[in-house]
């Protein structure tokens, strides 16, 4: 079918003019009011940031607060304690150091002491054995009662001859040693009135001045010894009979057990002094 036929057909489709394409220019108004939106909704919001609660945020501050100084008080608690425990332990070393320590040097003191014993045994048997002599620990140390009569006159403060090697031996024993010796001269209650002795105190010093006289000559350091008279002051027996009397009349040589040292446990430091050491 030819064109001509076709506009007999549809007349109207013949009139009808082609419709010209327009651009549309105004779309950007879209775009620019979606910005706009936007961007007040981002001012509202950072504006809604921006302010804020006093109150509640002094609630928030103070919540903060507590829990941050609960945490801290916690905190120097625990190291407070943790110190402690660290001082507790420490002192306990250090104490457990100390006792063994002194307990090392009570056992070697003992053992010293008895082998002293066991030697004065040996030396002064036959004294001791006609009960002359006798030898005894005590918590002084060991006590030697020797009887005036194995030593003196009556008296006299004047060692007898046969009285010297005795007391030699005893001084070799107490050379093996650096304990001090106490040595004191004791009488009965019976009064002496000579030119010499104008009574018991001065007899009994004699006494005990004649005795450690023999066993600085014999070797024992004079720093170590000291004398003492006592007279009838302190008495092993009544003074009711001339047993007693006798009994009574003796000097006392006494070796004298050390005291141990003291130590020091510094508190700010926590050092132990080694002054007592072996």
């Amino acid at each position: 079918m030819s064109k001509g036929n076709l506009k007999g057909i549809y007349p109207e489709m013949a009139r009808r003019p082609k419709r010209a394409d327009r651009d549309n220019n105004d779309r950007w108004l879209v775009s620019y009011a979606d910005f706009i939106t936007l961007l007040f909704a981002f001012f509202v919001v950072m504006y809604a940031i921006s302010s804020v609660n006093e109150g509640k945020y002094k609630v928030f501050s103070n919540s903060l607060n507590t829990a941050f100084s609960r945490n801290l008080q916690t905190l120097q608690t625990l190291q407070t304690d943790s110190q402690s425990l660290k001082q507790d332990e420490l002192l306990k070393t250090l104490v457990d150091r100390r006792n063994a320590r002194l307990a090392k040097q009570q056992r070697h003191q003992q053992e010293t002491l008895q082998a002293i014993v066991n030697e004065l045994n040996r030396v002064l048997a036959p004294l001791i054995s006609n009960g002359q002599v006798s030898v005894l620990q005590s918590g002084r140390g060991i006590v030697m009662d020797i009887n005036v009569r194995v030593l003196f006159h009556e008296g006299d403060a004047t060692l007898q001859t046969q009285a010297i090697p005795t007391l030699a031996a005893v001084a070799r024993v107490l050379q093996s040693n650096k304990f001090d010796i106490e040595v004191e001269g004791h009488t009965d209650n019976v009064p002496i009135r000579t030119p010499l002795y104008p009574s018991n105190w001065e007899l009994s010093s004699a006494r005990a001045s004649s005795v450690v006289r023999l066993f600085i000559r014999e070797g024992v350091d004079s720093h170590r010894l000291t004398a003492a008279g006592v007279a009838d002051n302190q008495p092993l027996a009544p003074n009711d009979s001339l047993e007693h009397r006798a009994k009574n009349r003796r000097v006392t040589v006494t070796i004298l057990t050390p005291q141990p040292l003291p130590d020091t446990l510094s508190t700010a430091t926590g050092v132990e002094s080694e002054a007592g050491a072996d």
